[in-house]
């Protein structure tokens, strides 16, 4: 095993708050055979906060039939994964977001369409439950390629001339990634996620150049994606319209698999942006139309970018 796999997994193993790990257990009952794995990320796993706050669950499933049988949700989240879904137990409330084991992979690698699933397993996670040793091994071999990505996706983007850090790439990886979602963040967000704990990244970050360094050797060439600057700039070109759109898109699917979706928008641009947004009566009868009118308005008001 890598030096790279082998921190994730030691990352992964360890221990949550029990309410954590009873509701990722929870969340693994309701689809049965089909759940394989639990991951807990976000910020409650940084700040340990739990209580009146919204958690966050990835659910991996073997697939998407065996998740929901004939449902159109098989075709939603094959098309425009993850869904997500709402869940609360024992006093807990969480968004939940569900992926196949595939797409798991495929989503935190460079070839991926948009950040999202990447950005996030750059960053630190727990296992907080698996069906098995395979279910464990699987989710290792997907997360490897989150911080691989975020590196082959800055190291072009970084001033030239300058001296940098380890940390200084970290920092640029997150910041180009919030800057390719439509988020609701503060400017300084993508610092705060570094210096929230610093020694994990420097941990991380040599395992990471090691594993760049030995598949470069291995395949004797670099990738075609970080051969140049112009190139690297036209891919991030890509992916921010492409996460913008993505962000559209999910937010009118999750109306139809989110109660209270267009709620949980307003609870996270006030959140995040000190704002004061206030949902109209009409918007929750027509709550496609209501989160697609709100956006603009938010947008211009600098509460997401």
């Amino acid at each position: 095993m890598s030096e790279l796999k082998s921190l994730i997994a030691q990352e992964l193993a360890q221990p949550v708050d029990k309410r954590v790990a009873a509701f990722a257990a929870s969340i693994a009952a309701q689809y049965g055979e089909a759940s394989r794995s639990v991951l807990f990320y976000g910020s409650c796993l940084r700040t340990t906060e739990l209580d009146g706050q919204m958690l966050d669950f990835y659910l991996i499933v073997s697939g998407y039939e065996a998740a929901y049988g004939k449902s159109w949700l098989v075709g939603a989240n094959r098309r425009l994964p993850p869904n997500v879904f709402p869940a609360e137990h024992d006093g807990l409330i969480a968004k939940v977001a569900v992926l196949s084991e595939d797409d798991f992979y495929r989503l935190n690698r460079i070839t991926a369409s948009a950040v999202s699933v990447w950005a996030r397993f750059a960053q630190p996670s727990r296992l907080v439950w698996q069906a098995d040793e395979t279910a464990q091994t699987q989710a290792v071999e997907a997360i490897e390629g989150a911080a691989i990505t975020l590196f082959d996706m800055s190291f072009p983007m970084m001033d030239i001339g300058a001296e940098h850090s380890i940390e200084d790439l970290w920092k640029r990886g997150f910041e180009l990634t919030y800057g390719a979602e439509l988020r609701a963040e503060r400017k300084d967000r993508s610092d705060s996620v570094v210096d929230a704990d610093p020694e994990r990244y420097a941990r991380f970050g040599p395992a990471v150049v090691a594993a760049i360094a030995e598949r470069n050797r291995t395949q004797g060439k670099p990738l075609k994606i970080i051969a140049s600057r112009d190139a690297v700039e036209k891919r991030w070109r890509q992916l921010r319209r492409n996460g913008k759109l993505l962000t559209l898109a999910r937010l009118a699917k999750a109306s139809a698999t989110y109660a209270g979706g267009i709620d949980y928008l307003a609870w996270k641009i006030n959140r995040h942006a000190g704002t004061d947004y206030e949902i109209k009566p009409w918007q929750r009868k027509w709550p496609i139309l209501g989160a697609l009118t709100m956006l603009p308005r938010l947008i211009a008001g600098g509460a997401i970018k």
